[in-house]
């Protein structure tokens, strides 16, 4: 994984689809544009549910991938302005 800071973590293990995407959700409402997410999920649905749901946002997926049966997202916040 590359070195990403975050401002913000979403542990979002062992949450089953659609809840990965709804915490991340409820997360990126606290965060200014231009702030970077980082989302941990175990549930495979998250693979194409997260990218889709950044995209579906505006918000850019910086990296994904995963580490030892996590898999990891960084989510920049798009500016909305």
């Amino acid at each position: 994984m590359p070195d990403i800071t975050e401002d913000q973590l979403v542990d979002a293990r062992e949450l089953m689809c659609p809840m990965p995407v709804m915490a991340a959700t409820k997360a990126m409402r606290r965060l200014r544009p231009d702030q970077v997410l980082k989302i941990l999920a175990t549930d495979r649905g998250s693979l194409s549910d997260i990218p889709a749901w950044a995209d579906a946002n505006g918000d850019e997926l910086l990296d994904s991938g995963e580490d030892d049966g996590v898999y990891v997202f960084y989510v920049r916040k798009a500016d909305q302005e």
